[in-house]
Order: structure tokens, then C-alpha cells, then sequence
């Protein structure tokens, strides 16, 4: 597919771009984190990546330093006791995502794709492997994620990602692109929790 390439060329430019133009606004970021609570300002996790090759993918801590390790959101009895002030903040807006335009720089993901699952979160990974999901990079935001994203089933969430890659191409990217400034301006679609979604954020 001749698009791949043009995706390639795309992010680089698009993740130069967002790195230097939201350079101020990682600094005030990076700032409350450090003073509203202790720990790092950015959280690695290990994600599955293309061809279910593992990378760690880098988002703004959002949470404390002591919430259990690599256990998806919706697994937590009650997020809100791990989640910080400015955190609750940052994944209402989305702008804990913002880093990964350095995975996307580095080639480990693009702007637009399936979002990456857990490295332990089996049932996913072997619904996507049945659809090819893996075949594709995942991204930063994704038809999922602007269908409903926490609010959807594991099993729907992956059927969306399947549509994304039987209509893999410009116009589907443009249309992800824009839906997603959309939901983020209002506030769709998430939800933190035990529930029967799977939330991979």
C-alpha cells in the first residue's frame, strides 16, 4: 500500500510540528504535575505495538505512584483514588495523550490507528490478531476512540478497528483527525471504572 509511506512522511512532520508548537504547553503541564503531586512527570507502560511488537508507550502522569502497575483503568475499583487533581484534568482533555508524538517520531506509533492494548491484556490482543488488527501501527487517537471509546464493548471497540483497516487510507484519517478535536472538545466518550468495557487509554 502506497498510503503507508504517505502516512510515514505525515506523522514526522505532524509530531515535529506538535512537539515544538506545544513545547510551552508540555512546560506548564510538566509544572502542576510536579507541584500538585510527587513522582515523575511522564508514566511509560508497555503496549503492544505492530505485529504485536512490544514498545512503551509515554503519556503525563495522571495518576499516583502507587496505583497498581499495568492494570487497565477500568480493572481499578475506584480510579479516583489514584488519580491526581491535575491528572482528572488531563484525561478529561485528553492532553496526558500529548507525549505520544514522541512515539510517533520515533516510529513506534502513528497519529491515526487502533489504539495500543496492554502487553497483558490477552483477550484483546487475540480478538485483534483474528481481524489482522496488528498489522497496522496503532495511534495516538483512533475510530474507536471517536465512536464512543470507554463507552464501548472490547468485542465493538475491535470491530471499529477492523472498519479502520478495511478503509485504511487518506479520507479516513482526515475524518478520525477531525472527530477527535470534536469529542475532545466535548468531553465524550470516557469513562473511568470497573465496568465491562475495556478502557486501553
Amino acid at each position: 500500500m502506497k498510503y503507508k509511506y504517505i502516512k510515514r512522511s505525515l506523522d514526522i512532520i505532524f509530531s515535529c510540528i506538535g512537539l515544538i508548537v506545544l513545547l510551552p504547553l508540555f512546560l506548564i503541564i510538566a509544572a502542576a504535575i510536579k507541584i500538585d503531586s510527587k513522582g515523575p512527570v511522564f508514566f511509560s507502560q508497555k503496549r503492544v505495538g505492530q505485529n504485536q511488537k512490544h514498545f512503551h508507550i509515554i503519556k503525563f502522569r495522571t495518576m499516583m505512584q502507587d496505583v497498581p502497575k499495568d492494570v487497565p483503568t477500568h480493572l481499578l475499583d475506584d480510579p479516583s483514588n489514584y488519580v491526581t487533581r491535575v491528572g482528572k484534568i488531563l484525561r478529561k482533555t485528553s492532553l496526558d495523550e500529548l507525549p505520544q508524538f514522541w512515539n510517533v517520531l520515533k516510529g513506534d506509533m502513528s497519529t491515526i490507528g487502533p489504539r495500543p492494548a496492554l502487553w497483558n491484556q490477552k483477550d484483546l490482543i487475540e480478538i485483534r490478531e483474528k481481524y489482522n488488527v496488528h498489522s497496522i501501527k496503532p495511534g495516538v487517537t483512533g475510530w474507536a476512540q471517536v465512536n464512543g471509546r470507554d463507552e464501548l464493548t472490547l468485542k465493538t471497540k475491535v470491530k471499529y478497528d477492523k472498519a479502520y483497516l478495511n478503509n485504511y487510507g487518506f479520507s479516513m484519517d482526515m475524518k478520525v483527525f477531525f472527530l477527535t478535536i470534536v469529542k475532545i472538545f466535548n468531553g465524550e466518550g470516557i469513562k473511568e471504572g470497573k465496568n465491562e468495557n475495556t478502557n486501553y487509554r
